[in-house]
């Protein structure tokens, strides 16, 4: 079997992956899916530092041994739902859809950010508060 795969033409966007070791938890014990985690910032010396809540946590960069490619699987057809994304053509009726199937590849990821340290807690200066 044959899968085509198409390569954006236009300059590839590089992505990162993120790996985190641990277990991440909620305080409510709701899903995480789609939520807000923290914020990713680099240091001077390229350190990233994820901020989660009132915890920090130091990572570092590593390049995979192997890149990665980030695909979007579309359908391809002769009529008007050419190229429209495999979510979109979910809505649409069975009689509608093609049995030809497309792979575009979006993004690269050569490079990992990780984060295997316990996280520390950020503590707010209370010097003036002592003093008094």
């Amino acid at each position: 079997m044959q899968i085509p795969i198409r390569v954006k033409q236009e300059g590839l966007e590089e992505w990162m992956m993120m790996e985190l070791q641990g277990d991440l938890e909620s305080r409510t014990k709701s899903e995480m899916q789609n939520k807000f985690i923290g914020d990713v910032h680099f240091t001077k010396q390229g350190t990233p530092i994820l901020i989660i809540g009132h915890h920090i946590l130091y990572g570092k960069v590593q390049d995979l041994e192997k890149p990665l490619a980030v695909m979007r699987k579309t359908w391809v057809s002769s009529n008007d739902t050419s190229g429209m994304d495999i979510d979109e053509l979910d809505s649409l009726q069975d009689g509608h859809r093609q049995q030809s199937v497309e792979y575009t590849i979006k993004a690269i990821i050569r490079k990992k950010l990780l984060f295997k340290t316990r996280p520390k807690p950020i503590i707010a200066s209370t010097q003036n508060a002592n003093q008094n």
